[in-house]
């Protein structure tokens, strides 16, 4: 090809145009291999994130049930106390109410039939 200052012949062309197409597509394939690395290389970050994210969200589910659960059990057991106290309260009162109307029972019996006379 290189014949000084001559003019160039249309296979002198055909040849550069195939060494340039050549080494185009050589350039073309290099950077697409460069390209598909990158793109592999932020695929894999992403998915790397979001498998950490889901981890994360995951656990956080996990402490926010756990606390929930937590919260509940302590207003269940408050709640029993409570009720507790007022079925005590609840029974002394009717035990109190069943002496009081034993009581009214015998003060009524004492009215209404007089003391006997002995004889």
């Amino acid at each position: 090809m290189d014949n000084g200052n001559q003019p160039a012949t249309k296979a002198d062309l055909a040849a550069l145009e195939d060494r340039v197409g050549k080494r185009f597509q050589d350039l073309e394939d290099r950077v697409g291999k460069r390209f598909q690395d990158l793109e592999d290389r932020v695929g894999k970050k992403l998915q790397d994130l979001e498998d950490r994210l889901g981890e994360q969200f995951l656990e956080a589910i996990h402490d926010a049930e756990t606390r929930l659960l937590k919260a509940f059990y302590t207003f269940a057991e408050s709640n029993q106390v409570r009720l507790a106290q007022v079925e005590n309260t609840t029974n002394a009162v009717i035990t109190r109410l069943a002496t009081l109307e034993s009581r009214v029972t015998d003060v009524e019996k004492r009215l209404n039939m007089p003391p006997q006379k002995t004889q």
